[in-house]
């Protein structure tokens, strides 16, 4: 598992959560799951190209429980994201937009998402 604090430009004043950071192949997956599940939401969701991942916008608190093997979850200490139409960071873009989406996205129903994305990718990789 691995927890970490943010102190990057990402985290601003405005809603509280943490983010779930994922590989971009693994997290378009979990999209496509989540989007296609019967009830199942998903929120906001930042595509970070520079660094290849996509953020799950999960309720304040996932962080101290998170567990799931190629992704992090981060802690934004209260201080929110900002959740304007415009990207948080530069060389970021949202996938999801606040407005467009749910709030957050709940952890246990992502958890099983990307539970699901990562042994569809391991199926397709073994197929060629």
């Amino acid at each position: 598992m691995e927890t970490s604090r943010s102190v990057d430009p990402l985290v601003s004043s405005g809603t509280a959560c943490d983010l779930v950071n994922v590989p971009t192949r693994q997290g378009l997956e979990a999209v496509d799951i989540l989007r296609r599940g019967a009830g199942d939401a998903v929120g906001p969701v930042l595509h970070d190209y520079g660094h290849g991942t996509l953020a799950f916008l999960v309720p304040p608190g996932t962080a101290a429980a998170w567990d799931l093997p190629g992704s992090t979850c981060t802690e934004t200490d209260g201080r929110g994201l900002r959740l304007a139409p415009e990207p948080p960071v530069e060389g970021s873009d949202w996938l999801l937009p606040p407005g467009e989406a749910d709030l957050a996205t709940d952890p246990a129903v992502l958890q099983r998402a990307l539970g699901e994305a990562a042994r569809l990718i391991k199926a397709a990789d073994s197929c060629r």
